[in-house]
């Protein structure tokens, strides 16, 4: 076996959202031996070589193809993998088109997660959910969660805090236009709030803003 081989993989987290970066690092606290997290600013090169850059979807438009083609093409990461939601089969056949090596589901428990990143380095086109019969498992950590929001709850939150109406939100998560509405009743009764202007203020104020500039939207200036 290589050194290359016995190394820990060097994976960067891709996301806008510092808690959920810091959540996929707590999850992956106990595998030190097999991954070594590298923080990556999509726009910024890293200071050291990547192995894999795990683009997390959370608040993320699925439809922007270019997005995640600029990640493939900026030559931070031998492999881009995409971590999302199990049930998206439109987004993940865009996802591997647009060049991602994977994609992982948001579901997995951590060392299946870890398991599938490696495989990702090694292999092209590896889609990875979690076994029949496994359950769900937590998949890090959100903003609102300490609020009682689920995490598909909080996206939503989080696409309607970046001024997305509900048809926007439906596009860019691939949820029909009645999931999003339900998930939007649920996290307003939990919110204590009735109106999108109400929601979009406590969104600001719990977290819901990016802690860097949003990737789709900095792609338009």
């Amino acid at each position: 076996m290589s050194d290359a081989d016995r190394r820990p993989l060097r994976v960067a987290l891709v996301d806008d959202y510092e808690i959920v970066v810091q959540g996929l690092a707590r999850m992956f606290a106990s595998y030190r031996d097999r991954v070594r997290l590298v923080e990556l600013d999509v726009e910024a090169p890293v200071g050291e070589p990547v192995d894999v850059a795990l683009v997390d979807t959370f608040g993320q438009d699925r439809t922007d193809d270019i997005a995640l083609q600029k990640i493939v093409a900026n030559g931070l990461a031998e492999t881009v993998v995409v971590y999302g939601w199990s049930d998206e089969d439109d987004f993940i056949e865009r996802s591997l088109a647009a060049g991602a090596a994977g994609y992982l589901a948001k579901s997995l428990p951590a060392g299946q997660l870890v398991a599938g990143l490696e495989r990702a380095y090694r292999e092209r086109g590896v889609v990875v959910r979690p076994e029949a019969g496994t359950g769900i498992a937590d998949p890090g950590d959100w903003p609102g969660r300490d609020e009682g929001l689920t995490p598909r709850e909080s996206e939503v939150v989080a696409l309607i805090t970046l001024g997305r109406s509900n048809q926007e939100v439906a596009a860019a998560t691939f949820l029909s236009i009645n999931s999003v509405k339900s998930y939007i009743r649920t996290a307003y009764r939990k919110m204590g709030v009735q109106t999108r202007s109400q929601a979009v203020l406590w969104g600001l104020n719990h977290g819901f803003g990016p802690e860097r500039p949003h990737r789709a939207d900095a792609d338009r200036t």
